[in-house]
């Protein structure tokens, strides 16, 4: 990747929010800063399949070495056989909603909605309740996730109904999708990273 290619990488995204670039505790190291081996893991992303460096990604520049080995995860655990696009993208609105995680919940809010969720359930994850009128694998995942996410673990009868439905590798896969959004949510949360110009924050608190 040239050097160029870089540097117009860090200009796109330090236009993403100029107003909020305040708030953010590390933001994009810029291009004749970066050491080779933030080099090329910036180019492992642009020119892999993200063909950017999301966001969230940008503190995680920092440690190059564990960025490479988190976005080849990321792009594994987004491709589930076992859950599909829908599914997958509930599992991450239901993490980064618990984690109050506004940029990513609302970048994967719009994913969600071109992979077939239906505009009731998002508006219920991200206010924090139970959604109505669910499809069976929809509850499925949703009440695996919300236990998960409130127990550090699940009930017996949870965990039944979760491999009938999906299998054992189902099972692994919303369980490790949900810790990596989590682990990016962290990330993000730590970074302060900025929403988009003329996006406004999805999420609201939730009650101390």
């Amino acid at each position: 990747m040239s050097f160029m290619r870089i540097a117009i990488c860090t200009l796109a995204y330090l236009g993403i929010s100029l107003a909020l670039a305040a708030q953010e505790r590390m933001p994009p190291i810029p291009a004749d800063q970066l050491t080779d081996a933030q080099k090329k893991a910036v180019a492992d992303l642009v020119e892999g399949p993200r063909k950017s460096v999301p966001a969230p990604f940008w503190p995680l520049v920092r440690s190059p070495e564990a960025l490479s080995r988190l976005q080849q995860l990321g792009l594994v655990l987004r491709t589930s056989d076992k859950l599909g696009q829908k599914l997958t993208e509930l599992v991450i609105l239901i993490t980064t909603r618990q984690m109050n995680q506004q940029y990513i919940y609302l970048e994967h809010s719009r994913l969600a909605q071109k992979a077939g969720l239906r505009s009731d359930i998002m508006a219920a994850v991200g206010e924090g309740r139970r959604p109505a009128g669910m499809d069976a694998d929809e509850e499925v995942v949703y009440d695996f996730c919300a236990e998960l996410l409130a127990n550090k673990s699940v009930s017996d009868a949870t965990y039944a109904r979760a491999v009938a439905k999906f299998s054992d590798k189902g099972v692994i896969d919303i369980v490790t999708l949900s810790g990596y959004y989590t682990m990016v949510s962290l990330v993000a949360n730590v970074d302060r990273v900025p929403l988009r110009k003329g996006d406004a924050p999805p999420l609201a608190s939730f009650p101390n």
